[in-house]
């Protein structure tokens, strides 16, 4: 990890910071998403009881990034326990590492639960995967693509 970066769960005071980075990965994914259905995610993401969680990347003190995990028990072999839904690091701290920070720290949560791995949830589309990963690790075994540094 980059020096002053820490990866922690959402808080319900990140809300404003969340909101701005959702605009910038709207951007970079060329998506629509209204208004309702982010407001019913953030609702979702602060749950304890709900299936979706958020890690946020921040670095001395400020949000820089997001991971959006989805957790469930499935017998899809291609989509274990847990899955990367969204992922973005701001453009501003792009190529210091955050984002492979995160799904690093993913994995760490998975095998601390004990799964079977991780996926990275593309919507079948892999080109928009490969905008932000340079390398299938099937190795690993927790996850499907490697992040680009």
């Amino acid at each position: 990890m980059t020096a002053g970066l820490t990866i922690r769960d959402a808080v319900a005071a990140d809300e404003a910071a969340w909101r701005a980075l959702w605009a910038g990965y709207l951007t970079f994914y060329a998506a629509d998403v209204p208004e309702d259905v982010t407001a019913f995610s953030w609702a979702r993401i602060l749950d304890p009881s709900s299936r979706v969680t958020m890690r946020i990347a921040e670095e001395d003190g400020r949000p820089v990034g997001f991971a959006i995990h989805h957790y469930h028990d499935c017998t899809w072999d291609i989509a274990p326990e847990g899955y990367l839904e969204d992922l973005y690091v701001d453009e501003t701290v792009r190529g210091r590492g955050i984002g492979r920070a995160l799904v690093d720290d993913l994995i760490a949560l998975a095998k601390r639960h004990g799964w079977r791995g991780i996926y990275w949830h593309t919507n079948g589309d892999n080109a928009r995967a490969r905008r932000l990963y340079d390398s299938y690790a099937p190795a690993d075994g927790y996850v499907r693509y490697r992040l680009k540094t």
